[in-house]
C-alpha cells in the first residue's frame, strides 16, 4: 500500500509538504455521484495551516489520484487532559468529497446565458433528440464551466476531449440539481458515466462509456480476491411504467415495460404524471418511463468485500460503471454494474477495498436520503412544467 495526501488550495497549488502521521483513511468513489471521505491527522501547527476553508484534498493511492476534491468539513478538532487517544496536540478528523460535489451544487437555469434577475418566468432549457453525452457536457458548461457566467463558472474547470459515447436523448429542465439533470440524460442516454478528475493544474470534466468486463473482472472466493457477500434480490416495484402526459382532453398515453421483468416475476403497474410534456415526439415520455424502470424492475443488490490482486485492482483494471462479474459461494454467477468503490486504510493495518454492485437501487445510502434525493428530482421536473 502506498497512499499520500496533499493538500492545495482552490487554485491546485500544494499547500505544504505531504501530510505525515494520518490515520483512518475512509474514501467511497460513487457512479455518477459525487465521492466521499474522511480521515484523522496530527494536529500539528504545519497541519492545521493546511486545513483551510475551500482548500482541497488530494488522495494519490499506488502514484495514481485515487480521490480529488474540496474538504467539506476541513478541521473537527478534539483534545482533552489525560487521553491517550488524543495526544498533544490533539487530532483533527477532516471530510471531503471529490470535485463533482462542486458540480453537484449548481442548479440548471432556464437561460444560463442571462444573469439571475432576467432568467424566464416560464420557460424551461431544453436540449432535444441531442446525443446524451453532448447533452451533458453542454449542461456542465453553461451552468458552472468555461461557458458559464464569469460568477458562475468554477475556477480551473475544464471539459475533456470527446468520447464519442452515448445514444440520442432529450432533457427539459428548470432549476433542477444539475447532477440529477445530467443521470437522467446519462440514464436515456445510453447508461453512460461521467467524473471529474485532476489533471496538472486543471479539473477535468469528462463523460465516458463503462466497460463490459463480465469475461476478465471477476470475483470469487476460488479466486482469492473475495473476502466477504451479501446478495440480495428483491422482487420488482414496477415493470410497467404508465406514463401520461399533456392536460386534460390533450393527455397522450404512453407505456414503458420490463416484460423480462414481468414474465420472471409478475406484473406491477405504476403512473407516471408528466403534465409539462404534451407528447413523446422528442421520447421524454418514454425517458421519464425508463427512469420509473432503472429503478424498480428486480432491483440486485450484491454488496462484495473484494481485495486486490497483481491481476485485477479497483481503479486500475475496473471502475465505477463497469460490469464485472461475482461467482457466489452457492455456484451462482452474477453480472452487473460498479456503483462505489470504497477504501479504508490504517498506516499498519494496511487497506481494504470494497465494491457495491448492483442496480441502481443497490445503495449504502439510508432511505432517509434516497428519499430526498428523489423528492428533489421530482421538485425540478415539476418546476419545469411552470
Amino acid at each position: 500500500m502506498a497512499i499520500q495526501l496533499l493538500i492545495t488550495d482552490e487554485d491546485l497549488v500544494v499547500q505544504g509538504d505531504p501530510i505525515d502521521g494520518w490515520t483512518n483513511l475512509d474514501s467511497t468513489l460513487r457512479f455518477n455521484e459525487p465521492a466521499s471521505g474522511s480521515v484523522e491527522l496530527p494536529a500539528h501547527p504545519e497541519v492545521m495551516a493546511q486545513l483551510q476553508p475551500g482548500n482541497r484534498i488530494v488522495v494519490i493511492r499506488d502514484q495514481a489520484f485515487w480521490c480529488a476534491g474540496p474538504l467539506e468539513i476541513p478541521q473537527d478538532y478534539a483534545w482533552s487532559v489525560g487521553d491517550s487517544s488524543e495526544p498533544d496536540p490533539g487530532k483533527v478528523s477532516v471530510s471531503f468529497s471529490d470535485d463533482l460535489a462542486r458540480i453537484a451544487g449548481y442548479i440548471t437555469w432556464p437561460d444560463p446565458a442571462l444573469a439571475w434577475g432576467s432568467q424566464p418566468t416560464t420557460d424551461s432549457r431544453q436540449i432535444l433528440n441531442t446525443n446524451a453525452e453532448t447533452i451533458i457536457r453542454t449542461l456542465v458548461d453553461e451552468n458552472c464551466g468555461p461557458g458559464a457566467l464569469a460568477a458562475r463558472q468554477i475556477p480551473h474547470l475544464v471539459l475533456d476531449t470527446l468520447a464519442g459515447v452515448g445514444t440520442d436523448t432529450s432533457v427539459n429542465t428548470r432549476f433542477e440539481g444539475l447532477l440529477a439533470a445530467c443521470r437522467r440524460a446519462a440514464v436515456n442516454g445510453g447508461a453512460i458515466g461521467f467524473r471529474t478528475r485532476q489533471d496538472g493544474t486543471q479539473i477535468v470534466f469528462g463523460v465516458y462509456q463503462p466497460a463490459d468486463l463480465t469475461g476478465t473482472a471477476r470475483f470469487s472466493r476460488g479466486l482469492g480476491n473475495l473476502r466477504s457477500v451479501q446478495f440480495k434480490q428483491s422482487a420488482p416495484s414496477v415493470t410497467h411504467a404508465l406514463v401520461a402526459g399533456g392536460e386534460d382532453a390533450a393527455r397522450t398515453y404512453t407505456e414503458v415495460a420490463d416484460t423480462t421483468a414481468a414474465d420472471s416475476w409478475w406484473r406491477v403497474e405504476k403512473f407516471v404524471d408528466q403534465s409539462s410534456i404534451a407528447d413523446d415526439t422528442n421520447g421524454e415520455l418514454t425517458n421519464a418511463g425508463n427512469e420509473e424502470l432503472a429503478g424498480g424492475s428486480a432491483p440486485v443488490e450484491l454488496a462484495t468485500v473484494t481485495v486486490d490482486t497483481e491481476d485485477l485492482k479497483a481503479g486500475h483494471d475496473f471502475f465505477l460503471g463497469d460490469r464485472v462479474t461475482v461467482e457466489l459461494p452457492t455456484g451462482l454467477e452474477v453480472t452487473d454494474v460498479v456503483r462505489s468503490i470504497h477504501l479504508q486504510a490504517t498506516p499498519n493495518g494496511g487497506e481494504y477495498v470494497s465494491s457495491l454492485i448492483g442496480s441502481a437501487e443497490a445503495t449504502s445510502d439510508p432511505q432517509t436520503v434516497r428519499l430526498i434525493r428523489d423528492l428533489g428530482r421530482r421538485l425540478g421536473r415539476l418546476e419545469a412544467s411552470r
